[in-house]
């Protein structure tokens, strides 16, 4: 599992409900600046590192900063004597907070991953509605949850038959038959966490690249239900034209490609597959994935 380096600043916002940990590294004199939302919801934004900071741009020539925060009940956002339920709309009230008090501009740059690609789309429906902050001036959604209830209950229903098939059990079977457990806990403990995420991989032993990271289950359970029976087509069609975006889906996701086509051509943006790669591409085929990011940007 690489490694990755400290923050160029770090801090927690002031302006939230809840303090939220953010973090922002920078080349000297940044051009720009992104946003970039994690996955969960009730996650933190360190499983995205080290790879994400390739959004700075080519090695050699970085010229933007990549600013990150970990969302309210995750990570170092993750305040337990705050039991308030989280919900998709107290997400989205966060997020207009944090672009404004980080100075990001009237019209920011963001990516969304996995859920954060999600919780950028329903900010943008709720900030083209005038009830959060700006909209973005170029959105990229990487991997982005199910823009349905039905989308998403086919990603669960697939991502269940991966972790119980024949190629993730042999995988367990060799943990348990190999004595880690007792000759060194730590490396058993990386190993399990693996095999708990192998099923978003085209290679589950890619997985051992992803720096491992913990979902809050009250707060990914809480957010999930504030969401009710949605489908957010019809209000993405809304949103057609009013800023450039692009979808990216790895060809061997679990979250239905039928997804992220019906988001992309709600909104009327490119669609880029990446080909060999699961729900993580920016290690299973970063190179593919970085290259288009920067090709849009």
């Amino acid at each position: 599992m690489p490694g990755f380096p400290p923050p160029a600043a770090d801090g927690f916002t002031t302006t939230t409900p809840v303090p939220l940990y953010w973090a922002s590294w920078s080349p000297p004199h940044p051009d720009e600046r992104l946003l970039v939302l994690h996955g969960g919801p009730g996650a933190s934004h360190e499983y995205l590192l080290p790879q994400m900071l390739r959004l700075q741009g080519p090695a050699g020539a970085g010229h933007r900063a990549v600013v990150l925060y970990d969302q309210r009940g995750g990570g170092r956002s993750r305040h337990d004597d705050d039991r308030a339920p989280v919900t998709w709309e107290s997400q989205v009230a966060d997020l207009g907070r944090v672009i404004a008090e980080l100075g990001l501009g009237s019209s920011p740059n963001i990516v969304g991953y996995s859920w954060g690609g999600l919780l950028a789309m329903l900010y943008c429906i709720e900030a083209a509605a005038g009830r959060a902050g700006p909209l973005p001036g170029k959105l990229v959604l990487i991997d982005p949850a199910p823009v349905t209830r039905q989308y998403r209950e086919e990603f669960e229903a697939e991502f269940a038959r991966r972790q119980g098939g024949p190629e993730v059990q042999a995988l367990r079977a060799e943990l348990a038959e190999s004595g880690l457990r007792e000759q060194d806990p730590e490396a058993y403990r990386q190993r399990t966490f693996e095999l708990s995420v192998a099923g978003y991989f085209a290679d589950p032993r890619n997985a051992r690249d992803l720096t491992p990271f913990r979902v809050t289950g009250r707060v990914q359970q809480s957010t999930w239900q504030s969401l009710g029976d949605f489908d957010l087509v019809p209000q993405l069609r809304t949103l057609r034209g009013r800023f450039p975006a692009l979808v990216l889906h790895g060809r061997q996701d679990p979250i239905p490609l039928a997804s992220s086509r019906a988001c992309a051509e709600a909104l009327g943006a490119p669609l880029e597959v990446i080909e060999h790669s699961g729900h993580v591409p920016y290690v299973e085929q970063g190179e593919a994935l970085f290259r288009a990011i920067e090709d849009f940007l």
